[in-house]
């Protein structure tokens, strides 16, 4: 029996978590599906991640696999894992955050049920304490097995992150993370679904993602504009894909991921002279697009104007910066 391969493969990039990974992997090696690896990467830790990670290694040698080596960063750390992962499925585990005990195995289901190369779960926001503080719905009002042929608006609908997914591993045959950037889940994921016919998705809240107090505030800076690089990458996989005929929903896509979330992120850009720049490259962004004003102010998600659905204080600096009136925005800032 030891020389089953696992159906799933769960990847983890480790760096500096001392304080979060027990948890972590305490989650991973309680899962209900036993047919599991969990590939637990190092990525050059400084802390004492190594030794939990050793620890775990001797208490549960059949499910946990540790590797050490250099730090490269998460994409880097996550291509590590992919190039040794033995299973059929593949996911991925932040390792800050935590999984419900029947994750994998309720995904694992859905994905041969619907022979689905992608499977999609709900997320909570946790605090360190484990109290839910917001939960994110990830495709409201749809089914369990999802056509994109015939739901294509799911493209540029959900959140592209990569840890509340499992993947088929052929999805990776051609495709990595790619290295150095920021925003590497918004470059991989979308042309990931694009290889797919079929997605399928489960309405339970299985991944806890923590936000965590320790953390340093991270400082947005021009590394912001790699956002708009990854909705580049993405278009040029589209036009060669089954679904580039679907216009109308990449530019939702452009309009979702390269104007709303950049925004976002520019937001909290403290320096000015970056702040301009980066707004100007927004700018040549849409008018290369010919992404209207009109056209974000009515983007719908989920069938809902999403600037109407947003809190106030974000309505005031989307429909400022809309209205050219950045020099106002900074006072405000």
């Amino acid at each position: 029996m030891t020389n089953v391969p696992p159906k799933v493969s769960i990847i983890v990039p480790v760096y500096n978590v001392e304080n979060y990974l027990t948890k972590c992997l305490d989650s991973l090696v309680n899962q209900s599906l036993p047919s599991i690896e969990i590939l637990v990467v190092n990525d050059g830790s400084k802390d004492n991640s190594g030794k939990i990670i050793e620890e775990y290694a001797q208490r549960y040698p059949e499910k946990i696999k540790a590797f050490t080596k250099e730090n490269g960063g998460l994409s880097d750390a996550r291509n590590f894992g992919l190039d040794r992962a033995a299973g059929d499925y593949i996911g991925f585990v932040d390792s800050d955050d935590y999984v419900s005990e029947t994750m994998f195995e309720e995904m694992l289901l859905l994905g041969e049920k619907h022979q689905a190369k992608m499977v999609i779960c709900n997320i909570q926001k946790v605090d360190e304490t484990g109290k839910v503080t917001q939960k994110l719905t990830q495709l409201p009002n749809m089914s369990e097995k999802i056509v994109l042929e015939n739901n294509f608006s799911v493209f540029s609908d959900i959140s592209y992150f990569a840890c509340n997914k499992l993947f088929k591993k052929e999805l990776f045959n051609q495709r990595r993370f790619k290295k150095g950037v920021h925003f590497e889940d918004i470059q991989l994921i979308p042309q990931l679904l694009l290889e797919c016919d079929t997605i399928a998705q489960t309405q339970n809240f299985h991944y806890q993602y923590l936000e965590r107090t320790d953390s340093i505030t991270k400082t947005h800076t021009e590394k912001g504009l790699d956002m708009l690089k990854a909705v580049a990458d993405v278009e040029n996989v589209f036009n060669g894909s089954q679904y580039s005929h679907k216009k109308e929903e990449l530019k939702n896509f452009q309009i979702f991921e390269g104007v709303y979330s950049f925004l976002a992120y520019l937001a909290f850009v403290k320096k000015e002279e970056i702040f301009y720049s980066m707004s100007d490259q927004l700018v040549l962004f849409m008018k290369e697009r010919q992404i209207k004003i009109q056209d974000i102010l009515n983007y719908s998600r989920f069938g809902k104007n999403y600037l109407l659905s947003l809190p106030l204080k974000k309505k005031i600096f989307y429909l400022l910066f809309f209205g050219g009136q950045k020099r106002l925005i900074r006072k405000l800032i």
